[in-house]
């Protein structure tokens, strides 16, 4: 049997009206569910099969043991925000 660690993937979740989505960048998959935790708990399901799946490519995953979150500001019209006034 192999060692095992534990990876840190970086996963992005949003709303999309009544669902919640979540992406993982790195790996370039998502999922989505109808609470936060069930989207978190099929995003670790979805990452365990596609990390089991032989015939699926693997990036080097240490290039990516670092990684972080930005913020970029641009400006946007307020109707984008908080809609028609």
């Amino acid at each position: 049997m192999k060692r095992q660690v534990q990876f840190p993937f970086p996963v992005f979740i949003a709303t999309e009206g009544k669902w919640f989505v979540a992406e993982c960048p790195i790996l370039n998959i998502g999922t989505q569910g109808k609470t936060e935790s069930e989207v978190k708990r099929n995003m670790k399901d979805l990452i365990e099969e596609y990390l089991k799946d032989s015939d699926t490519p693997k990036n080097q995953l240490k290039k990516f043991s670092s990684a972080s979150l930005s913020y970029i500001s641009v400006p946007i019209a307020k109707e984008l925000l908080y809609g028609k006034t």
